[in-house]
């Protein structure tokens, strides 16, 4: 059983760097679509065909890790926590993939609205997604691609007040589970 001081098992390194790579690609791209935000034409697509591209990375990194979290389950909690808390936890944690799936796949479905593939970093061009050419409803799936940052926000500011109360308030080294290198093992 874990006590107050005593760090609780750390995450795969697999689970970390795929976390910090989503972690840091969300963030990124939260920015890219701010920065394209008043911007028309070529200076929008500046800023948004890397937001479109890495959209999709964050896709393919949600999907390997969740795999990853199949094949590879996650450290328990510590047994001290209270049931809210444990089901808090887990809920924003399946809320978060929900929203790591779908916020792209909307992206990606309203860009083949307008008939339009992913140019990925100027690598290759993703495939439009079979929808139809609509402006009006990829305009629609936009605005729900775009709604969907609020939740997105409010998780992110969850997930860390609820990391950082649980290292500073009950010291119990959850930051050491997933930070290389953070507090003793």
């Amino acid at each position: 059983m874990a006590t107050i001081n005593t760090p609780q098992a750390r995450y795969s390194t697999g689970a970390i760097i795929l976390h910090w790579l989503i972690a840091i690609a969300v963030i990124v791209n939260w920015r890219l679509a701010e920065a394209a935000e008043h911007l028309e034409g070529p200076a929008a697509a500046a800023y948004m065909n890397p937001h479109k591209a890495l959209g999709i990375t964050v896709l393919v990194l949600t999907a390997i890790r969740i795999a990853w979290r199949l094949m590879n389950p996650p450290p328990p909690m510590d047994p001290n926590y209270a049931t809210w808390e444990r089901m808090l936890a887990k809920t924003v944690h399946a809320i978060f993939y929900i929203l790591l799936i779908s916020i792209p796949l909307l992206g990606w479905i309203a860009t083949s609205s307008f008939g339009r593939g992913i140019d990925m970093f100027g690598v290759f061009e993703l495939f439009a997604l079979p929808v139809a050419n609509d402006p009006e409803a990829g305009k629609w799936v936009i605005g729900i691609h775009k709604a969907l940052w609020t939740p997105m926000m409010i998780l992110i500011i969850l997930h860390i007040l609820g990391a950082l109360k649980h290292q500073f308030i009950d010291k119990n080294g959850e930051l050491g589970r997933m930070i290389p290198g953070f507090g003793k093992r």
